[in-house]
């Protein structure tokens, strides 16, 4: 009996892969891309046109956590104001988000101060 069932253990082999193999590791990568890796584009399309948008007297919040208004806009760096009289320098790509746009009463200001 046991000499039988290692002759039939040892007849059958692995065919070769078919598509049917495949399909669970096709799936998995389709639900990564759906999941993780579609959302992660968009997100950095939309910082990206965020940054571009970016204006002097705007208030952001960087991704230090220092909340400022913005001074000055070069291709790489910004500065910020973080207190009155206190300037830093922060790259621009670590500006995590705008907090309110330039306000009326600064523009009214600088008007102000031009005529």
């Amino acid at each position: 009996m046991i000499g039988t069932a290692l002759a039939q253990g040892a007849g059958g082999g692995a065919g070769p892969p078919t598509l049917v193999s495949f399909l669970p590791l096709a799936l998995v990568f389709v639900v990564f891309y759906f999941l993780l890796i579609r959302p992660q584009q968009q997100k950095a399309k939309e910082h990206k046109a965020m940054l571009g948008e970016l204006k002097k007297n705007d208030e952001v919040i960087t991704n230090g956590g220092l909340f400022g208004r913005v001074i000055t806009l070069a291709d790489e760096v910004v500065t910020l104001e973080i207190a009155p009289n206190v300037r830093v320098r922060v790259s621009r790509p670590q500006i995590a988000s705008v907090l309110s746009a330039t306000r009326p009463s600064d523009d009214t200001k600088e008007k102000d101060k031009t005529k």
